[in-house]
């Protein structure tokens, strides 16, 4: 009995050094649990606002090429408002699938400032529906159009903690002439 005795203060030892080697394996697991799906969805927000963003600029590329048509943009490809009708339907049912999954997974920022982008763009192609020729209200259209396209990839890069990106403001050199 007393080298049961003897040997206890070590059996305890081991016990103790075991059941404290599990709670740190056990932790470090659940930690890096936590760290990959806070990566997973970082990745699938990212997605998400991606997607939107492309879809959105599908729609104003198309505007462009309508506004251009109707002398008021200087792209090099004009379209027709009758040719473009069917690509604008399309590029609007995109935008709602897309919208969906940015208010699904976006934070409320950039939802907001994708939101306002949107609208900018619903006035561009309010602008070219109605068959207008007035260059200077176009100008002041995609400037806000532009406006608010940086502060949709502002809010993005904030939410994903990303550094600051090129605010893609410029005008282009036939504008200014």
């Amino acid at each position: 009995m007393s080298a049961f005795l003897q040997q206890l203060p070590a059996l305890i030892g081991v016990v103790i050094g075991a059941l404290g080697s599990y709670l740190a394996v056990v932790r470090g697991d659940q930690a890096r649990f936590r760290r990959e799906r806070a990566a997973r969805w970082e990745e699938r927000r990212l997605a998400a606002y991606v997607d939107y963003a492309q879809t959105l600029k599908r729609s104003v590329t198309l505007t462009y090429r309508i506004a251009s048509h109707l002398g008021n943009d200087p792209h090099p490809h004009p379209l027709s408002l009758q040719e473009a009708e069917p690509l604008l339907a399309e590029a609007m049912a995109a935008r709602d699938p897309a919208w969906e999954t940015l208010l699904l997974l976006g934070s409320p920022d950039v939802v907001e400032k994708a939101r306002t982008w949107v609208l900018a763009l619903i006035d561009m192609e309010r602008f070219v529906r109605r068959d207008a020729h007035e260059t200077a209200d176009w100008h002041a259209l995609l400037e806000r159009q532009r406006v608010t396209r940086d502060g949709y990839y502002t809010a993005v890069r904030n939410d994903l903690a990303l550094p600051p990106g090129h605010s893609a403001l410029w005008s282009p050199p036939m504008l200014n002439s």
